[in-house]
């Protein structure tokens, strides 16, 4: 029975961070536990999503075509994942011809059926988000990452996708785990019971996307063209439905409302399972280029390996729900569960049959009770594998190891090895082969998770097959043969100083920031030399008078429902009633540290409605390259209401 999975289709606007690097170890897991299960084939497929208009003007930016600037950004995925063995079969990139085709394809079926109709369109778009505002004026700042949003007229071609809503309620009814984890399901759920408006699916004012088959200047938008490259890489090779999407949860919309929408109207099957994970939050706060705050893989596999990095991930977050990620928490884990645990069993167990038995394993059954312990961890672990919580799995293989680690305290086979009678030697035996055989077992169930270091132990074992050919089968116990000869020992998780590692990592982190930034550095430089028109931007005196800044007290302040950038702010600036505004600095202040500070407002702006709540004013904050903004105040008593001059 095959077995098709996909990640996300990353957006080539930035390099690999951490929070790809997660989804991409999922991905690999699920593939090689699969594998394990008895499927066959199993197909795993990630690419880039290369089409936009954003993506059209960052490479203009840096005096690229966008073919090219693609080309680079698609590269530092795969380099990325060949480096961290990431075993994907197939990397699709939107730009390739073959899914033109298939975007196609899918158009025209859709539009067969009745699906698809030609109209137009005017609203307030954000092109950093990708994302139509609505209810938004011209210049209004986008709800999500606060920059203008522009105005865009142009007739379209739309989706339909109203007429899926009883279909779409019919389908998380009846399949349940279509959508996973299930409080996903029920915000899927609820948002389609608020109603589906159509969706436009073409625009005419961009050229780096795929020409719709129509009259006219159509190119396909973004959605409708990324989510169809899942089937663009199996298509007529017998691998669809995709059998597993795993997403993050910003997405989920798309892939749980859009991609099945799209399908149904196309007569085409749908895929079985949407899994969305949460986030990796770093200081409490989504990882993104505009914060400046993102953790790049690179630099921590170069001091501490790929596989502490997927353990720590997949052992330290309930897969499904946000995270929180610090090198601290990363190299304590290593130290305690990989150096002290995994290695510690593995080095003193091959060991000591090096010193106690030649280096063969011995002639025994090994202990009941372990025997009983280890079938019952292979049948947690593998049933929390299935279901998708590796973090519950991986618990239960190391409660395992502490009781082999237990074991072999209380057996002390040194002190066994020295008494040296009948007896000790029968009771020696059975330790070295209860211990080699929980971990050959233990190698087994973690192989999916860590295969670099696991194969590493798998073959100071003395295993004579490869690690990658272990089906569930093999992790019955009984399976390791006496006499084997195991083979030369070494660490494998040397332990970790954490003020040394973590300088490190953040040294290499300065440096790979630097090599990406400069993956442009000779074609931007080129732009940046263009002379600039004397005066370009500069205002009058008068038009700066025209600016009335006021001091102001910050008598309430709430975060604002659905936005993580926006506070709900009361501000006293000396009027008759407080000024109600709406600030983008809720990734910076907490509400309870503003209350009762004194602020700068521009007092003289236009109304303007964010997230349903009229803004009267504009905070002012000071907003350093890649960093949270810094609210502007003063070192002396200034009065409220004062104006600024």
């Amino acid at each position: 029975m095959k077995y098709y999975l996909t990640t996300p289709i990353y957006y080539v606007n930035a390099a690999p961070h951490i929070g790809t690097a997660y989804s991409t170890f999922v991905a690999d897991l699920v593939k090689r536990f699969k594998t394990m299960q008895g499927f066959h084939p199993v197909v795993f497929t990630t690419g880039s999503d290369e089409h936009s208009r954003k993506v059209e003007r960052a490479a203009k930016d840096v005096g690229l075509t966008p073919e090219a600037y693609s080309a680079r950004m698609a590269a530092e995925f795969t380099t990325l994942w060949q480096r961290f063995g990431i075993d994907y079969d197939r990397f699709i990139r939107t730009s390739d011809p073959k899914h033109h085709e298939t975007v196609r394809w899918l158009f025209e079926r859709c539009q067969k059926n009745g699906y698809i109709y030609k109209g137009s369109y005017s609203g307030q778009y954000c092109v950093n988000d990708e994302l139509y505002i609505n209810d938004a004026k011209p210049g209004d700042p986008c709800p999500e990452c606060g920059r203008p949003t522009e105005t865009v007229t142009e007739e379209n071609y739309f989706f339909k996708l109203s007429a899926f809503q009883t279909p779409l309620l019919e389908l998380y009814e009846k399949n349940p785990e279509f959508v996973k984890p299930d409080h996903r399901r029920n915000e899927i759920t609820a948002f389609v019971h608020q109603g589906l408006n159509d969706l436009s699916i073409t625009r005419t004012n961009i050229s780096w996307g795929i020409p719709a088959p129509v009259e006219g200047p159509h190119v396909f938008y973004v959605w409708f063209d990324a989510l169809i490259s899942y089937m663009t890489a199996v298509k007529d090779d017998n691998l669809w439905p995709a059998d597993l999407h795993l997403i993050g949860k910003d997405i989920l919309r798309f892939h749980a409302v859009y991609w099945p929408a799209f399908l149904m109207a196309a007569d085409l099957p749908l895929p079985k399972k949407v899994f969305a994970h949460g986030w990796i939050l770093f200081e409490e706060n989504k990882m993104s280029k505009s914060r400046g705050n993102v953790v790049r893989p690179g630099p921590i596999v170069d001091v501490a390996g790929a596989d502490a990095l997927r353990y720590f991930l997949l052992r330290e977050i309930t897969f499904g729900q946000d995270g929180s990620f610090s090198y601290d928490a990363l190299i304590q884990r290593y130290n305690s569960d990989l150096a002290n645990g995994l290695g510690n069993l593995a080095s003193r167990t091959l060991t000591m049959i090096h010193q106690y038995r030649g280096g063969a394993v011995p002639q025994s059954g090994g202990r009941g009770d372990i025997a009983e312990s280890a079938t019952q961890t292979t049948e947690t672990a593998l049933e929390a594998f299935d279901q998708f919580n590796f973090s519950k799995g991986l618990e239960s293989i190391w409660a395992f190891i502490s009781v082999i680690d237990k074991f072999i305290v209380e057996r002390a086979p040194w002190k066994l090895f020295k008494s040296g009678d009948a007896h000790s030697n029968e009771l020696l035996d059975e330790t070295l082969y209860t211990a080699a055989e929980a971990l050959r077992i233990v190698c087994g169930l973690l192989y999916p998770v860590m295969p670099e270091s696991t194969a590493k132990i798998w073959s100071q074992l003395g295993m004579t097959s490869a690690i990658q050919s272990v089906c569930i089968a093999d992790l019955h116990w009984g399976r390791l043969e006496a006499g084997q000869k195991i083979g030369p020992v070494s660490g494998v998780f040397p332990r970790l100083e954490a003020k040394s590692s973590i300088d490190k990592i953040q040294e290499l982190e300065l440096k790979e920031k630097e090599r990406q930034a400069g993956l442009f550095a000779a074609s931007s430089a080129a732009a940046a030399a263009t002379p600039k028109t004397d005066g370009a931007g500069k205002i009058s005196i008068d038009d700066f008078a025209k600016v009335e800044m006021r001091v102001g007290m910050v008598l309430g302040a709430e975060r604002v429902k659905g936005a993580d950038k926006l506070l709900h702010l009361k501000v006293d600036i000396g009027e008759e009633a407080p000024r109600t505004l709406v600030a983008g600095i809720a990734e910076a202040y907490a509400p309870e540290q503003i209350i009762g500070r004194k602020v700068v407002i521009v007092a003289n702006l236009q109304p303007r409605k964010l997230r349903g709540i009229e803004s009267n004013g504009m905070i002012v904050a000071a907003s350093v390259e890649g960093g949270k903004p810094v609210l502007a105040g003063f070192l002396e008593d200034i009065p409220i209401g004062a104006r600024l001059k």
